[in-house]
Formats: structure tokens, C-alpha cells, sequence
């Protein structure tokens, strides 16, 4: 039988400990049999979860029985991984066990060393802390998982799921996994990915900087047709030195901001009124729904209409529109990385120890 073993370690995320212990222990093949056997393994008999301890009736020993370990991730991304556990990673690694972390579960894989050269996930809000203390791992915030074959990484709990059940894919066909995923009153698939939940955020701008007056105007006029001529009048300075400024005190180019500042309006209008998606790529200063689409979907990861579903939990003004929505899975170069986009959408480990 399959050896899950999923690692408890202090301040466990109970969302991220539960999802593989359900779905991993609920899975039937044809004949009725369970392919899994689910262990929860710790460091100590105790660990603290944070509302509530919890008793874990496997040692760090069921690692290296494993062939397939779980990491959960901890509500401080700070926590301290023993060396030991670190140890017993690699161990199971170099055995051939094949590793998958959940959230911020990456951290503890990242630190073990298995994901250096590799391309990774985490929940979104963590990403750019692991890849600045991973520099070795290509961090992408944009995904669902990342799968490099022996070691596969998630992003927030959500994601978890889908997850799990790319795992039971693998291991035993569409099939098998379709019927986990109606167990969990999941969809196999999911449209759209992590950048759907990230609100774009405009460059920052000092408080009284020399463009205040003119980005704020630019926010209140995201319906008009501007050209680079057009922001230069408006600012009061040629284009050359509105390019300059605009470097200096944003980081980016003047259409780009605008850009990020049209998004912004079109994901408000999205979840808050009822209006097409055509009328809502007029009104923030598209010329063309294709043109709309085309750069919601580069910057939000989804179609707007997709958008509008997940954030709103209906239909939008019904049917894709036109919208082109492609599927979920990608090809990474032509190698072996699967990485899935689609959504999720959980309280961050980031912003404080409860979940």
C-alpha cells in the first residue's frame, strides 16, 4: 500500500494538515479497495496547532517508510525546522520518495535544499520572501502547483486540494481522481490562478512626490483615450522629462501605470455592478474587448468573465463572451514541469497566526 506520511510540525496549519488526511484517506479504486495509508508524523507526540494541540501517533521514522510526504505550512513562516527533519528529507528524497508541500509548506522544502534549481510555488503572499531567501528556487506566485515530478509545490490551502488530486491522477488515472474530487465537492480543474486574488498593486509614490497630483488625475480619468503628449500637458512638462519622473518616483513607464490603473477600475466594476464586459473595457479606456481581455488575462491570470464568476459567485452576463478561456494545464519549456494555474483564495499566513 501507498505510505502518505504528512509532516506536523508546530504551529501546523490545521486547513493544509487536514486536506491530504481527508482526501488521500478517502480515496476507493474499482474493486472498493483504499490505496493510501495516511500517517501523521512529528517531531514530538505533541504539537501545537495553535487553537488546539494535537496528538500525532507517528515518529519522524515513518519518513523514510513514506512514498509520498506531505508538508503542511506553518502559520509563522519563521518556525524553526529541525535539522533532523531536514535530514530525514533528503534521506527520503535520495530513496525516492516523492515530496509535496502545501502553502507555505515550501518553506520547509526550500530549506532542505531539494528545491534548489527548481521552479516553485507558495501562497501568493509569501512568494517574495521565499525567493529571497531561496534564491535558487524560480518562485512563480501566479500558479496553483508546480509539479517537477518527485517534488511538487502548492500554493494557499485552497490549492492544496487541487493538488492532492493531481497526485491521485497520477497515481491512478482521471477516473479514480474525478471521484475524490466530487468526495471533496471540488472541480478537477479549475480556471484562472493565484494572480486572480492579487489585487495589482499601482507603483508606490511618496506623499507629496512631484506626480501626486498628476497619478491621482490619472485614476479619476482611466475612461479617456491618453496619450504620453496627453500626461505631459497634464503634468505641465515635456514627454522626455514626464518619462524621467516617472521612473524616479515609480519604478515604471507612464502607460504602464495607467495600465495597472486600468485593471484596478475594471476589477471593482467586476465584482460590483452588473454591467457587460464590453461596456466595463469602454469605460476604463479600452478600445477594443479583445484588447481588454487580452490584458486582463495578462495581468490577472483569468478572463474577466471568470473573474466576475469567482468574485461575485455567479455567472457574470453568462457564457465565456468571447473571452477564449484556455485550459489549466501548461508545459514548462517542453521538459517535465507541469505547472496548473487556478484559483485560491485563503487567509494568509502573513497576516497573523490564525487561519
Amino acid at each position: 500500500m501507498h505510505v502518505v506520511a504528512v509532516l506536523a510540525l508546530d504551529s501546523v496549519i490545521p486547513f493544509d494538515l487536514a486536506t491530504p488526511i481527508e482526501v488521500f484517506s478517502r480515496v476507493r479504486l474499482a474493486d472498493g479497495s483504499t490505496p493510501y495509508e495516511v500517517r501523521i508524523c512529528a517531531v514530538a507526540e505533541s504539537v501545537d496547532a495553535g487553537l488546539f494541540t494535537l496528538r500525532a501517533p507517528w515518529g519522524l521514522d515513518t519518513l523514510l517508510d513514506a512514498d509520498t510526504i506531505i508538508l503542511p505550512g506553518c502559520s509563522d513562516p519563521d518556525v524553526h525546522v529541525p535539522a533532523n527533519v531536514l535530514d530525514l528529507l533528503r534521506d527520503a528524497a535520495a530513496g525516492g520518495a516523492r515530496i509535496a508541500s502545501i502553502c507555505a509548506g515550501a518553506f520547509i522544502l526550500a530549506e532542505s535544499g531539494l528545491l534548489d534549481g527548481l521552479r516553485a510555488t507558495t501562497h501568493w503572499l509569501g512568494a517574495n520572501v521565499l525567493a529571497e531567501r531561496h534564491p535558487l528556487v524560480t518562485v512563480d506566485p501566479n500558479v496553483l502547483y508546480v509539479d517537477n515530478g518527485q517534488f511538487l509545490t502548492s500554493a494557499g490551502a485552497a490549492a492544496g486540494l487541487d493538488l492532492c488530486l493531481h497526485l491521485i491522477r497520477r497515481d491512478h488515472g482521471s477516473a479514480v481522481a474525478a471521484d475524490a474530487a466530487r468526495l471533496s465537492v471540488m472541480p478537477l480543474e479549475r480556471e484562472g490562478g493565484q494572480a486572480q486574488f492579487i489585487v495589482p498593486e499601482l507603483p508606490p509614490t511618496p506623499r507629496g512626490a512631484g506626480l501626486e497630483p498628476l497619478l491621482c488625475w490619472m485614476q479619476e480619468n482611466t475612461a479617456v483615450d491618453l496619450t504620453l503628449a496627453d500626461l505631459a500637458a497634464q503634468g505641465g512638462m515635456s514627454v522626455r522629462t514626464l518619462n524621467r519622473r516617472f521612473r524616479e518616483q515609480t519604478g515604471t513607464t507612464p502607460l504602464q501605470w495607467l495600465l495597472r490603473a486600468r485593471i484596478r477600475r475594471a476589477q471593482h466594476l467586476l465584482e460590483a455592478t452588473d454591467q457587460p464586459v464590453e461596456a466595463i473595457g469602454g469605460q476604463v479606456g479600452f478600445g477594443s474587448p479583445t484588447a481588454f481581455r487580452e490584458r486582463f488575462r495578462r495581468v490577472v491570470g483569468t478572463s474577466p468573465n471568470a473573474y466576475r464568476s469567482t468574485f461575485r459567485g455567479d455567472g457574470g452576463d453568462g457564457g465565456d463572451g468571447g473571452d477564449g478561456s484556455v485550459g489549466v494545464h501548461g508545459r514548462d519549456g517542453g521538459g517535465d514541469v507541469m505547472t496548473v494555474t487556478a484559483a485560491t483564495n485563503d487567509d494568509s499566513a502573513w497576516e497573523g497566526s490564525g487561519r
